[in-house]
């Protein structure tokens, strides 16, 4: 069940709504939250089934852990917490590392050690990549006495509020719980519902009036990846890709802070215009901005020691990105990416150190070229497919299938072409939705906008189409 589907939208989206309010309403705020809670983890059920009893164990096992640490503070109880936290985080990376690299890492001993390890049939859950993160986060902040003691209804509000619980934007305990502690909150706000639906109908055009044909075309060319690529098709298609990227994910975000404010709500907004950087380091600062925060927060500053050179600001930054590229998926791939990532970001921390930055708009050119190659590492589907397509890029060869070919291929992409333009226009010249909703008001001409395009996407809502997200 996702966001932009007929079953979420029309039936479990109103369902969930009305039925919170009308708890709200007559004052039973603990059994709003109670339903809130259990519609959550339907939300959940239904998209892994199988491993929802093993998601439900790992959420109250991190409680368990977490408060146990609370209640453990003090200089002479850190061994206790020590502990509990390793536990903690090794249930939690181990539960990972089983659904999601359990097969890698037994293909490469396979083939490192000539041994005949039979791969496990294992289905990724869905979300696990974020809510794991969550889960960490909440158990480092309780070693280090950042928490209180949080109900367990609290804690569960926090992890599982289905709006984020699959693809984020990764949440702070601090960001969340606040909010449903505040009675204000548990009061209908209209103007929170109308900038809702605003929010959530910006998201849902950018997945699918923007996002799903053009990843749909992306696909299928790098599924079928040969030895003779023209080098517009690869320009093409991997731009088509980092563009449909950029909005599968941000509109995610957009709809889930839409259906956040339906029960006011704030979730954090996860992008600020990415594609405007000078450098790559800043376009990681405005790119999925929790999950940054989170490495940030997490990895980088338990690495980073000012004054000690093998923990520097670039060593730190690379332990970050190579986290980053493990993070993202199983295959040498996603670390090569992450490594390619840190090595560009780290460039950008030098330009910024010793104030070299390029002339802006030079800048912003070398971040599209720096977005869209690095695009190729991720999206490949193996790494020799990846070489491929960067040697048509670069190789004059690729030229040699004519300029009549190269007229014929884009005469026949009268219906993408558009898009990718108009996707690197609003990438470029488009205020972000946050800019949007900042002058955003409930009148007449921001409502006949938002019904001509929530109608557009309800007509084609007949086929589902998985966020991107969906598979890390």
């Amino acid at each position: 069940m996702i966001f932009s589907s007929y079953e979420f939208l029309l039936v479990f989206f109103p369902i969930v709504t009305i039925v919170y309010w009308i708890f709200c309403t007559k004052k039973l705020f603990d059994a709003a939250k109670i339903w809130l809670v259990a519609a959550s983890f339907y939300f959940y059920a239904q998209g892994s089934p199988s491993f929802f009893p093993f998601f439900l164990g790992s959420v109250l096992a991190n409680y368990v852990l977490g408060i146990s640490m609370c209640s453990l503070q003090g200089s002479s109880h850190k061994l206790e917490r020590a502990l509990i936290l390793a536990i903690g985080v090794l249930g939690n990376v181990g539960l990972l590392g089983y659904y999601k690299y359990m097969n890698f890492f037994l293909g490469n001993l396979n083939s490192i050690f000539g041994t005949n390890f039979p791969l496990k049939s294992v289905l990724l859950p869905i979300g696990i990549s974020f809510f794991t993160f969550q889960l960490i986060a909440f158990l480092v902040d309780c070693y280090r006495g950042l928490t209180k003691e949080y109900s367990i209804l609290e804690y569960l509000l926090f992890i599982t509020f289905f709006p984020q619980l699959i693809v984020g934007p990764i949440v702070h305990h601090a960001e969340i719980t606040p909010q449903f502690e505040n009675e204000e909150n548990l009061r209908l706000n209209f103007n929170n519902v109308a900038l809702g639906i605003f929010f959530f109908t910006i998201g849902c055009a950018k997945k699918m009036l923007l996002a799903d044909p053009m990843n749909e075309s992306a696909d299928a060319f790098y599924s079928s990846i040969n030895d003779s690529i023209p080098i517009w098709e690869s320009w093409f298609y991997t731009l088509e890709y980092s563009i449909s990227y950029y909005f599968d994910l941000s509109g995610y975000t957009d709809m889930a802070i839409g259906l956040g404010l339906f029960f006011n709500i704030k979730l954090p907004y996860n992008f600020q215009a990415p594609w405007k950087s000078r450098n790559m380091q800043e376009y990681w600062q405005r790119q999925h901005m929790t999950l940054s925060r989170f490495l940030g927060n997490y990895i980088f500053k338990n690495v980073f020691k000012k004054g000690v050179w093998w923990r520097n600001y670039y060593v730190a930054t690379m332990c970050t990105f190579l986290v980053s590229g493990i993070w993202h998926g199983a295959g040498w791939n996603f670390i090569i990416w992450g490594i390619i990532n840190g090595l560009l970001v780290c460039r950008g921390a030098y330009e910024k150190r010793y104030n070299k930055y390029p002339p802006k708009v030079i800048g912003m050119i070398l971040t599209f070229f720096g977005i869209v190659l690095t695009r190729v590492i991720f999206v490949a589907h193996s790494i020799g497919d990846a070489f491929t397509v960067y040697r048509s890029m670069f190789s004059p060869s690729a030229f040699s299938s004519g300029f009549s070919s190269f007229l014929e291929f884009f005469k026949d992409q009268d219906t993408l072409l558009p898009l990718v333009i108009i996707g690197v226009l609003i990438c470029y010249l488009a205020p972000t939705t946050q800019e949007m909703a900042d002058s955003f008001k409930a009148d007449k001409r921001h409502f006949a906008f938002v019904g001509v395009l929530l109608t557009i996407c309800l007509l084609k809502m007949n086929q589902v189409v998985q966020f991107l997200y969906f598979q890390f």
